[in-house]
């Protein structure tokens, strides 16, 4: 084993021993040996085997070494320190991977800008290039080009990635009119419980789509009808909404959909369409007309906007580290809710005039942070359909929360168990009270302590406790970040960009 190995070994486990609180003599009595061996192997300066090498891990409660794989990511965050300057926002998520499944209703050239390089995004392009979609960078900034094939090939569809994204269900619209039959894997992505497909099918049946489930795939007949009358969704959700869209924009005729949402990503893929020549009424309405193009061969060049949940995670990283910070290019029509009810909390803070974002629609604002001194608000913090304070942005108010003065009721009423991954923060000095498995009671303020600990299985809330971990004072580890990875573009740099400590680091 090379001395390079040894260091690298050693200080992994010297990390190990450190935030299990333990001395040298504490792991060396653990470990039937003596603490200037240990002292040795932590210096590395002693040849040590996989065997040992294994029951530290096990003493320590913290796996050293990954065999026969690249093992996963993780952070080591050295809290404590204040953030200061500017930081832009990045381009939504879950636009980019709407706008990406969008593109199969196109037979030309499609150029997305400016896409964020995240796990969601590479899962998708993962499957389209499976089908037989040809997509590269066009630079690096980002630029995607998409360019379709006559024939989709959905019998050599990337299986494990499609089964790693929830995205894939947006698959269901555009392929309406495309295939007669098609397979598709169930959906994935975060663990957040229970999600039923039905209200998605509801709306797919009134264009003639029948779907059958079993073992782990979805079978699809296509039986192309028209609505004989407007679409109600019996859910008004965001992934829902966007595939009665994609349904409608290639249907020969007029559709409407009721009850549709009018957030941020849905509002994007409305503009993608117009641009593909789809037009779209009442877009920021629950009422969407839609005028359908039965056939679109167009080269198009979009961009979509800026991430509303990205600069509410920057807004929360300021104010839980104390911290005075401007973030740039937040979309301000998607942030309003939150910003008034952090008023009412106590937050300093300002914006600039109102700008355009590159698609010539959204509105952006510069929001410059300063340290505040909050109270707890006086009603509870749950969401609502836009315009009503966004379900991602929930989880960001557990973290604000334990920074304020007095108790707060968080009612994360959407999803069956996200609320349950919030009680993480307890692992971090964090005072927070499950009432059921919807609603968390919060109380601050909280004096952060620094841990070891796995990430939480779902986006957000793995964010939230990333978030603790900077504004705990000495040094922290979590473990396993694909999860933040899927939706965050490089958060650690350019976290460290305006002045956290975060490092990301393997098992060997």
């Amino acid at each position: 084993m090379s001395d390079d190995y040894l260091s690298r070994i050693g200080k992994l486990i010297r990390d190990a021993r450190q935030h299990r609180g333990w001395t040298q003599s504490q792991l060396a009595e653990a470990l039937a040996t003596s603490q200037s061996a240990v002292n040795r192997i932590e210096r590395g300066n002693q040849n040590i085997s996989l065997e040992m090498i294994a029951r530290i891990g096990e003493a320590l409660d913290s796996e050293i070494v990954s065999l026969g794989y690249a093992g996963p990511m993780h952070l080591r965050v050295v809290g404590g320190r204040r953030l200061s300057g500017s930081i832009d926002v990045k381009t939504s998520k879950n636009a980019c991977v709407a706008l990406l499944c969008a593109s199969l209703l196109n037979k030309g050239r499609t150029v997305l800008r400016r896409v964020a390089r995240i796990e969601e995004v590479f899962r998708i392009l993962e499957v389209l290039n499976s089908i037989g979609v040809r997509t590269r960078w066009i630079n690096d900034g980002g630029d995607l080009e998409i360019v379709p094939p006559a024939a989709l090939d959905m019998d050599a569809i990337d299986t494990e990635a499609a089964r790693r994204t929830r995205s894939i269900i947006m698959f269901l619209g555009p392929l309406v009119h495309r295939l007669d039959r098609f397979k598709l894997p169930y959906a994935g992505g975060c663990d957040l419980g229970t999600r039923t497909i039905e209200p998605h099918m509801i709306a797919l049946r009134r264009f003639g789509l029948d779907i059958t489930a079993t073992e782990g795939i979805y079978h699809a007949e296509v039986h192309r009808t028209a609505p004989d009358r407007p679409i109600v969704l019996t859910e008004r959700g965001d992934t829902v909404t966007e595939n009665a869209l994609l349904a409608a924009a290639r249907h020969d005729g007029v559709t409407v959909i009721r009850n549709a949402s009018s957030n941020y990503m849905v509002q994007d893929l409305c503009f993608f369409l117009e641009a593909l020549g789809v037009r779209v009424e009442g877009v920021g309405t629950t009422t969407l007309t839609v005028h359908g193009v039965p056939d679109i061969d167009v080269d198009v060049d979009y961009s979509p906007s800026e991430d509303p949940v990205e600069a509410m995670s920057l807004l929360a990283a300021a104010v839980v580290t104390s911290s005075e910070l401007t973030i740039r290019r937040v979309p301000i029509e998607f942030m309003e809710i939150e910003l008034a009810v952090l008023e009412e909390m106590g937050l300093d803070q300002d914006r600039s005039p109102e700008y355009a974002a590159d698609n010539g629609r959204t509105r952006l604002v510069d929001l410059t942070v300063r340290p505040s001194k909050l109270e707890a608000p006086i009603d509870k913090i749950h969401p609502m359909p836009f315009p009503g304070l966004n379900i991602d942005n929930v989880p960001f108010f557990a973290a604000i929360a334990a920074v304020a003065q007095g108790k707060t009721l968080i009612h994360d009423w959407v999803y069956d168990n996200r609320a349950i991954y919030l009680t993480d923060l307890n692992r971090l000095g964090g005072r927070l009270q499950l009432l059921d498995p919807h609603r968390v009671l919060v109380e601050g303020p909280t004096r952060w302590r620094a841990s070891e600990m796995m990430c939480p299985p779902a986006l957000r809330p793995a964010v939230v406790v990333l978030l603790a971990m900077m504004a705990a004072e000495g040094t922290s580890v979590l473990r396993n970040v694909y999860v933040i990875n899927r939706g965050y573009e490089e958060l650690a740099e350019r976290l460290n960009s305006v002045g956290a400590q975060i490092e990301t680091f393997r098992d060997i």
